[in-house]
């Protein structure tokens, strides 16, 4: 039996959360950040989108929160997927882009479409 798309019971959030990351990628590259992955992976953590801003490398993260039943997008990157984020741009920056300015910023997405864009929406402790 074939199967078009994701394969999981996910009632179409994989394909919202494509379509997010999408109109995110967009938002930035409308602001002038270049695009230089997506959702980058490595062991322990992903990065949604790595971006230019100038000469600073822009690790962003994308949520998107239906309604604020749970909380908003934004109050839903805890702890755990900091380190994660944490993990996997240490990990980008030793293959790709040793000695750079880098900052992570967020973009949130709410059950309209609207999006709010968050530079530097968090301070990595230690790099």
């Amino acid at each position: 039996m074939d199967r078009e798309g994701p394969t999981r019971r996910d009632g179409g959030r994989h394909q919202r959360g494509q379509q997010a990351e999408q109109d995110a990628c967009a938002h930035l590259t409308g602001h002038g950040l270049r695009l230089l992955t997506t959702n980058y992976r490595c062991r322990g953590g992903e990065i949604d989108l790595v971006m230019e801003d100038g000469r600073t490398l822009v690790f962003v993260e994308v949520r998107m929160r239906r309604h604020q039943r749970f909380g908003g997008a934004l109050e839903s990157i805890d702890g755990h997927k900091r380190r994660r984020l944490l993990v996997a741009a240490r990990h980008y920056l030793q293959a790709c882009a040793k000695q750079r300015n880098a900052r992570f910023d967020v973009v949130t997405v709410d059950g309209q479409g609207r999006l709010e864009w968050i530079r530097n929406a968090f301070e990595a402790d230690a790099w």
